[in-house]
């Protein structure tokens, strides 16, 4: 009888290793990634609007909130139970759930959250990736690759692809989002002496965390720089919209979007007149 690696399983709270950042296992998933990316965002605006792409977001975020759940599942079961990872209070889990609800029904503020969270605060954990393996290595590293690139490819999916653009509104909404998840995630690590959402005490590899001093004050460094970043993320699509080409999405004014077809024909027609036109 073939007997299995013990290196394969462990129990809970030991570990099996980490993956070493910027390894090559780190580079070659982030180039899936990119290369991911590459080729859907063209395929999202040519069937944007089309009933294709409402067929296959909806089917994207099934699998998407399959896979989720039976991760948090995974976790909970007594044998991989450890509080310190088991809860689904980073941003990241909370993402995963975010991203298939935005591409299922598509609500304004989901979509809002998807953008601002999944390029910022998901994508520190695809440049500085905290992988810990603790019972079987392939699984966890598809997974960890899996949430975290799915988050982000969602996120400029929904924006560069199928045309949805954040507005004043939605950055509001998406930060007193973030504060009331950090609230959450503090409030539980004061309780279980946990560390979700990385706010209690920085990852152990290298992130950015490490330049902003200790806790608190990394914290208060947090709140300062994400607001700043989301603002330098949210003017260019104002400015955009600006033009009239885009339209509201809901009531509550978190979106707009383009149509689903808007050529640059459509973008020079719409130009003031006396805005110069761009040099050939």
């Amino acid at each position: 009888m073939l007997l299995a690696d013990p290196s394969t399983f462990a129990d809970p709270g030991t570990s099996l290793g980490s993956m070493p950042a910027y390894g090559a296992q780190h580079l070659a998933a982030v180039a899936v990634i990119v290369l991911a990316g590459i080729v859907l965002v063209p395929l999202a605006r040519r069937y944007r609007g089309t009933g294709t792409e409402t067929r296959v977001t909806r089917a994207a975020g099934w699998l998407l909130l399959v896979i989720s759940a039976s991760w948090t599942l995974w976790g909970l079961v007594p044998a991989h139970w450890d509080v310190q990872q088991s809860l689904p209070l980073h941003y990241s889990d909370a993402l995963r759930y975010l991203t298939a609800i935005a591409l299922i029904c598509r609500p304004d503020w989901a979509i809002a959250i998807c953008y601002f969270w999944g390029l910022t605060l998901n994508s520190q954990s695809i440049l500085t990736p905290d992988l810990v393996y603790r019972h079987v290595r392939v699984l966890e590293f598809l997974e960890y690759w899996f949430a975290h690139g799915s988050a982000l490819l969602v996120a400029v999916i929904l924006v560069w692809g199928l045309g949805y653009r954040p507005t004043w509104r939605g950055y509001a909404a998406s930060f007193s989002a973030a504060v009331a998840w950090a609230a959450i995630a503090m409030s539980a690590n004061a309780a279980l002496g946990t560390n979700y959402g990385y706010l209690s005490r920085a990852p152990e590899g290298p992130s950015l965390l490490d330049v902003l001093g200790g806790w608190p004050v990394y914290v208060l460094w947090e709140l300062v720089l994400v607001a700043s970043v989301w603002a330098l993320m949210t003017w260019p699509w104002v400015r955009l919209s600006r033009r009239g080409l885009d339209r509201p999405v809901g009531a509550r004014g978190l979106l707009r979007r383009l149509p689903a077809r808007v050529t640059a024909r459509t973008v020079r027609a719409d130009r003031p007149a006396t805005e110069a036109p761009a040099p050939h």
